[in-house]
């Protein structure tokens, strides 16, 4: 296992495992769903529809991983920065740094 020093180190290695741009749509449907849930949420106050979020947020990305990328999520070794380098791989979508 890689040991990383900050959040900042383990961008890059993040965008390593997300070369293929079908597995990073899949992380931005995921992203998407899980946002979509959240708002339904507020909406409704129906709070138990939040058990729904990392159902999408990970299954979509796991499922890019298994049948796109070809690789392990590195949720499974690295789960904070894992969850934090996706929201960010999201705004980077969003804004055009990172393509899908």
């Amino acid at each position: 296992m890689r040991k990383f020093k900050n959040f900042g180190e383990f961008y890059p290695f993040y965008l390593q495992q997300h070369q293929n741009r079908y597995c990073r749509r899949m992380h931005f449907i995921g992203s998407s769903c899980v946002l979509l849930v959240l708002l339904i949420c507020l909406m409704t106050q129906y709070w138990a529809l939040i058990l729904l979020a990392p159902l999408f947020g990970y299954g979509f990305a796991w499922f890019g991983h298994f049948c796109y990328e070809g690789n392990k999520p590195a949720t499974f070794t690295y789960p904070l920065y894992s969850f934090f380098a996706d929201w960010v791989m999201f705004r980077d979508i969003i804004t055009r740094k990172v393509s899908i």
